[in-house]
């Protein structure tokens, strides 16, 4: 190995010694504040949300759903929704509960924000939430049937109205009967 290869080999190292003591500084030190009422900085952000939409399409990869999926099934899901997700995500013309725009990051509103996922990436979110934002793994709890429901009504949720929300999350299925998974 040449000078130069060894000078260069010993900027990397150098340049990595030096990344990894401010990385350790600002853990240590508690200089980047955590609060839930400071946003994060843009780098961070931009790091948080790039590692995770890259992390869900890779694991959502060979997820197979069906193409279509039945309306009873949809009005399942809607159940599920307003009663686990609504909350935090809020639907077409329902805003998200006020106490859920105090978490970082704050939880995206679906009725725009799923038209950037794949069902199959919605799948995998509900199935297994997402570290560190407060999303939690419905997989524990819901079986594969009702995960998919799920998934699918939110696929839904950016082209409907907020008449067919109120409708298909009351229980009424349009035709004077109840949905799926209503009392």
């Amino acid at each position: 190995m040449g000078p130069k290869a060894i000078g260069a080999a010993l900027g990397v190292v150098a340049t990595l010694l030096v990344a990894i003591a401010v990385w350790l500084t600002v853990a240590y030190t508690g200089a980047y504040n955590v609060a839930a009422t400071d946003t994060h900085a843009d780098a961070v952000r931009w790091t948080l949300d790039t590692t995770m939409r890259r992390s869900v399409a890779s694991r959502a990869e060979d997820i197979l759903l069906p193409g279509t999926v039945p309306q009873d099934m949809l009005a399942e899901g809607a159940q599920h929704y307003a009663a686990s997700c609504a909350h935090c995500h809020g639907g077409p013309g329902v805003e998200p509960s006020e106490w859920s725009r105090g978490m970082r990051p704050e939880p995206p509103h679906l009725v725009e924000a799923a038209a950037e996922w794949e069902p199959k990436e919605i799948y995998w979110i509900a199935e297994n939430g997402i570290k560190m934002s407060g999303m939690p793994a419905f997989g524990r709890h819901h079986g594969p049937e009702e995960l998919l429901t799920i998934a699918a009504f939110v696929s839904q949720l950016p082209g409907m109205s907020p008449e067919d929300y109120a409708t298909i999350t009351s229980g009424d299925d349009g035709h004077g009967g109840n949905v799926a998974g209503s009392e």
